[in-house]
């Protein structure tokens, strides 16, 4: 009895033909684009259903070009972790794009970052093309893409200018201002000042608690201290130092917790609104990070109204930036429903439970779908 297996020892015996042999006809889209090559002629025959099977590689054609496809015979290395304070948030995102990937048919394997053996790394493993999970330090603030620039190694979201603006948020502040993008009220202090009386004196002058003391350039809301009681400022100062010599003493907005998810490209779109309620009051590391310590509402509990003037605000905090590939920006709403930029996020969480992938989810967009396609983003750039 012939089995496929056997005809294809048989093929490959007489005449050492190439021939691949698919055993599951529900996967054989995925099977077939891999191998092929602009030119082609794809011809499918048998019995029952399997004109299916060509109905579906024509619809991955025209959502992804061949373009897409060659992507697939790439080396891809999904560069995660590092000596960041975002370090396991990192290995999270990290793993859940290999596996998103992996079931997309992509050729890929998750890399540890070791900034000391950065270049080796990438020859062990053959990378052609860098995926970044890379939270905070080196992924977010633009050391990892200038390295890759010049490398002459393609990267998946924004660039060095962009990635670094992102990352200092007031830098990112001064921008918002120049372009008439609300968010809130600021005072930069740096750590080479210290915290004398005088300067404790002047954010007392300026701001009434509650405010925030946060570091400039941290992510995940590491170092950040809602400020209740005027004693609680030195102490908040000294904890948001300990992880960067520049820290934000920031009007706090009393209102609703907002995130919008963009997703770039030539005219770059906006995500479901994800509105965010923890139950603790404050939407801090804890109750980022800890199951079921927050409730997400997608989309947001708002009028149609305040959705459209959050989203172009977002929108506008994105391309101010020069923000490239997938970007999450947080946002507050004051009791008036109007909204204050607060960051912008180059890097995201992306976990199947993560906030983009959440927006994703509610506009239709499946996990492994929005890794391909940040991934493809590299092709239009």
């Amino acid at each position: 009895m012939y089995t496929g297996e056997t005809i294809l020892r048989e093929i490959q015996r007489r005449n050492g033909q190439v021939v691949h042999y698919c055993k599951d006809e529900h996967i054989l889209d995925e099977f077939v684009l891999p191998l092929l090559r602009t030119g082609d002629l794809l011809i499918t025959m048998g019995a029952g259903n399997i004109y299916t099977v060509g109905e579906r590689i024509i619809e991955r054609l025209a959502n992804n070009s061949l373009g897409g496809i060659k992507l697939q015979r790439k080396k891809i290395g999904v560069l995660m972790g590092g000596p960041s304070a975002e370090r396991e948030v990192s290995l999270n995102t990290g793993k859940a794009i290999v596996a998103a990937l992996q079931e997309k048919n992509f050729n890929v394997e998750g890399i540890d970052l070791d900034p000391a053996h950065f270049i080796e790394q990438l020859k062990e493993h053959n990378v052609d093309i860098v995926f970044n999970a890379l939270h905070g330090l080196y992924g977010e603030d633009g050391k990892l893409q200038g390295a890759l620039e010049m490398l002459g190694i393609p990267y998946t979201g924004s660039g060095v200018l962009a990635s670094a603006m992102a990352m200092d948020k007031a830098i990112s502040k001064r921008l918002f201002l120049s372009a008439d993008i609300p968010t809130p009220r600021y005072q930069l202090l740096k750590k080479r000042d210290g915290v004398e009386e005088a300067i404790l004196v002047s954010i007392l002058d300026e701001f009434e608690p509650p405010f925030v003391v946060k570091p400039s350039k941290q992510g995940s809301t590491i170092g950040l201290t809602i400020v209740q009681e005027t004693s609680e400022l030195p102490s908040a100062l000294q904890k948001a130092f300990e992880y960067d010599n520049e820290v934000l003493v920031e009007e706090f907005i009393d209102g609703t917790e907002l995130t919008i998810g963009i997703i770039g490209g030539e005219k770059p779109e906006a995500l479901p609104i994800i509105e965010i309620v923890p139950y603790s009051g404050i939407y801090d590391y804890h109750a980022k990070y800890t199951k079921g310590a927050t409730e997400y509402y997608v989309p947001a509990r708002i009028d149609e109204q305040t959705a459209k003037l959050t989203r172009e605000v977002a929108l506008a905090a994105f391309n101010i930036l020069g923000c490239t590939g997938v970007a999450r920006v947080d946002v507050r709403l004051d009791p008036s429903n109007h909204p204050y930029v607060l960051e912008v996020n180059t890097i995201p969480g992306m976990t199947a439970t993560s906030l983009v992938p959440k927006a994703a989810a509610a506009a239709g967009i499946s996990f492994p779908d929005l890794c391909e396609r940040i991934l493809l983003m590299i092709l239009a750039e």
